[in-house]
């Protein structure tokens, strides 16, 4: 067995036949197979039964009457049982059209990756299925915040929580997965380094049957997000927090020195910025310094960003008092809030953002020609 499209399901009765009559068609020259791990509280698995007995493609069905870890529990409970080690992962509505199914599988079989993932961002998808305006914006910030999150493991993933790739499944620890809801893929690049391939593919419209999103989806994806990333951004708020007493009790020495409250306030600012900057350095980051620019570089980004977000932060505030008429209390948290995910968000994607692969800088190639020539062998 080549290849073992795995299809886990709720409730997708209508569009079974039609999926599988596409899915036979798009994968003649591949000896393939396709499990279906179903959820489903309709006759989803019957009518997957009796099309196994009509198709030509082996066509199994695994039904679940818990469902435990929801779609990316149903995921790897379908790597278990798949025939083959190369495993393509597809939703059963036709959002992935089975016709990239062979992309995806020759793009694999180039041997340099251990994931392809079908990117809805690569040069040449598009997003047909996302018409609805509101549902692009959630699924590109939600996609920012979580490379945010997974600076290195993501950087070479445009869209980290699509649900169509193609994997090598001895290439992950299936018991180390802990799958909530829907994003295995991310629960799979977050948990182990892999080689990252992407093809393209247009998110096409749902054949039939309501879509699964919901507010619950949501809120099980921020689970997800948090519970693979909890220790770094808490670890950031902590500083953060650290750096928020500090400024205060250096406002107040200085003040009580007769040092104007302006200047206290400057002086204070800037010495937490600098403090916060050299703990996130050595507690936070530490991991991402040795793929990142140089240090000197990396406080540059981080000072002047610190400084240019308090001086929009600080208006903000007074917009919010004088304008909306909230208190100066409840103003200040609210921009404090979101100033600390900005300020992860930046700290993750530039700050320590990895160097790209090229040419090295002018200054570089210098100091390595004199340091070629210094070390040369000569002639006395």
């Amino acid at each position: 067995m080549q290849l073992s499209i795995i299809v886990p399901t709720f409730n997708e009765a209508p569009n079974m036949a039609e999926l599988v009559g596409r899915i036979q068609h798009a994968v003649e020259g591949i000896d393939a197979e396709v499990i279906v791990v179903d959820d489903s509280t309709d006759d989803t698995p019957d009518v997957v039964r009796a099309l196994a007995e009509t198709t030509t493609i082996p066509l199994r069905v695994i039904h679940r009457d818990e469902r435990t870890g929801g779609l990316g529990g149903a995921v790897v409970e379908g790597f278990a049982a798949a025939q083959s080690d190369v495993c393509l992962v597809m939703d059963g509505d036709l959002q992935h059209p089975p016709e990239d199914i062979p992309t995806l599988w020759h793009r694999f079989g180039e041997g340099d990756a251990d994931v392809v993932v079908a990117s809805r961002y690569q040069s040449g998808g598009a997003e047909a299925g996302f018409a609805d305006k509101t549902r692009v914006f959630v699924s590109k910030v939600s996609t920012a915040v979580t490379k945010s999150m997974f600076p290195v493991r993501l950087r070479d993933v445009s869209d980290p929580m699509t649900g169509f790739f193609v994997l090598d499944r001895r290439a992950i620890d299936a018991e180390t997965l802990r799958p909530r809801g829907f994003k295995i893929l991310l629960e799979i690049l977050a948990r182990k380094p892999l080689r990252v391939a992407e093809v393209p593919f247009t998110f096409a419209d749902r054949h039939a049957g309501d879509s699964k999103a919901s507010v619950r989806q949501g809120v099980h994806f921020l689970s997800q997000l948090t519970a693979l990333r909890f220790g770094k951004m808490s670890l950031f708020a902590i500083i953060g927090g650290v750096g928020a007493i500090a400024n205060l009790v250096i406002v107040w020495a200085l003040t009580a020195m007769g040092v104007d409250y302006l200047v206290a306030a400057i002086i204070a600012a800037e010495v937490t910025i600098i403090g916060n900057f050299l703990l996130i350095e050595r507690f936070v980051f530490h991991d991402m310094r040795g793929a990142a620019s140089g240090g000197w570089m990396r406080f540059a980004k981080s000072f002047g960003f610190n400084n240019a977000e308090a001086l929009v932060r600080i208006p903000l505030v007074a917009l919010l008092v004088e304008s909306w008429h909230v208190s100066a209390v409840l103003a200040t948290g609210i921009t404090l809030v979101l100033a600390f995910f900005v300020r992860f968000v930046f700290h993750s994607l530039v700050v320590y953002a990895p160097r790209k692969a090229g040419a090295p800088s002018v200054g570089r190639r210098i100091v390595e020609e004199i340091d070629d020539l210094a070390s040369a062998p000569g002639e006395l």
